[in-house]
C-alpha cells in the first residue's frame, strides 16, 4: 500500500490511460507507482521515459532487468 493515493485510471489524459491499460493487459492491474506517477503527467512521462531509454540502450539484459525490477520491488516491501 503506498503512502500516496494513485490517480483513478478513468480520469487521467488519454496517453496516460494507454500505458495503464496496457499494464492491465500484462499484469491484470496498473502498476501502483505508475498511478502515484499518473498525479503530476510530467513525472509519469519522466518516469517512463526512463525506462523507455534504459531499454533502449539495450545495456541491460530484458531478465536482469525482471530481475532488478523483483528485487526492488521485494526491498520496498510491494507485494505485486
Amino acid at each position: 500500500m503506498t503512502r500516496i493515493t494513485g490517480v483513478n485510471p478513468n480520469e487521467v489524459e488519454r496517453q496516460i490511460k494507454a500505458v495503464l491499460n496496457a499494464q492491465v493487459k500484462a499484469w491484470g492491474a496498473p502498476l501502483l507507482n505508475h498511478l502515484v506517477y499518473a498525479r503530476r503527467p510530467t513525472i509519469f512521462r519522466g518516469a517512463r521515459a526512463m525506462w523507455a531509454g534504459i531499454e533502449a540502450s539495450q545495456l541491460i539484459a530484458p531478465a536482469l532487468r525482471a530481475f532488478i525490477n523483483r528485487r526492488v520491488a521485494f526491498l520496498n516491501g510491494c507485494e505485486f
